[in-house]
């Protein structure tokens, strides 16, 4: 009964909307800094760019795109989408239906319809955001992503938004939910191209750096907000080199 209820029409705009006034009152009441602060500026010659984020983290991402850039965001078809989609679109966020993962299952996911979706946005000048992760892996990049930038020719940048007062959920993914009053991270990686002629062990090596560097900046980014990500994955060899540090 209570799924039928939270699929409803009425219920979904009414979640929709308690969602998007608790992302203004967390944007309003935090204070947010910016790695490159210039970032803008930096993107100017490459747009339209393609963002990436670790799935969890997708609540905050609007926070760091430019005012008046034009976006378009990734969402799965899954019922929980709507809701996002409809948050998405009263932020001026344009929002695709489908997902990715796998190249073997995304005719089932309507990936393939999506990815043209995304290609002609891109074409036509408007940026696209979507999570990098395979669905239901948290942090392992999947080739979704370097497709699109493959076929597109447009680069790939890492995106990560953090807050020092946040709630993180124990799902799959790690997500995080920011709390009002807040310090708050944005952090832009270096671009990543991927050539259309690519090989598949060049495609392999792109893939390897979206997800390093997404952990990256979100490693940054956790960093400026004074604490450690919850969600990144152990590593013994960067736990025992903290360790030797004096």
């Amino acid at each position: 009964m209570f799924k039928k209820i939270g699929r409803s029409p009425l219920a979904q705009s009414l979640l929709a909307s308690l969602a998007i006034v608790y992302l203004r009152l967390v944007q309003l009441t935090s204070r947010f800094s910016r790695e490159p602060d210039d970032f803008a500026a930096r993107i100017g010659p490459d747009l339209p760019v393609i963002g990436a984020m670790w799935h969890g983290q997708h609540l905050m991402i609007h926070y760091a795109w430019p005012i008046g850039l034009k976006v378009a965001a990734l969402i799965s078809r899954h019922g929980d989408g709507e809701i996002n989609a409809k948050v998405l679109e009263h932020l001026g966020v344009v929002p695709i239906r489908g997902s990715g993962g796998s190249p073997d299952k995304m005719h089932k996911r309507g990936g393939m319809l999506a990815l043209r979706e995304m290609l002609r946005a891109l074409a036509q000048g408007t940026n696209m955001v979507l999570t990098a992760d395979v669905p239901k892996v948290s942090r392992i990049a999947g080739m979704g992503i370097v497709v699109l930038a493959q076929k597109s020719g447009r680069p790939i940048y890492p995106l990560a938004v953090v807050t020092s007062r946040r709630i993180d959920l124990n799902s799959w993914d790690r997500a995080s939910i920011g709390l009002p009053f807040s310090k708050g991270a944005i952090v832009i990686g270096d671009p990543i191209w991927v050539a259309a002629n690519s090989s598949a062990e060049q495609m392999e090596q792109a893939r390897q750096l979206v997800e390093a560097g997404l952990n990256e900046v979100h490693r940054r980014a956790y960093e400026k907000v004074g604490s450690r990500d919850p969600g990144a994955r152990f590593d013994p060899q960067q736990e025992s080199e903290r360790r030797a540090l004096p």
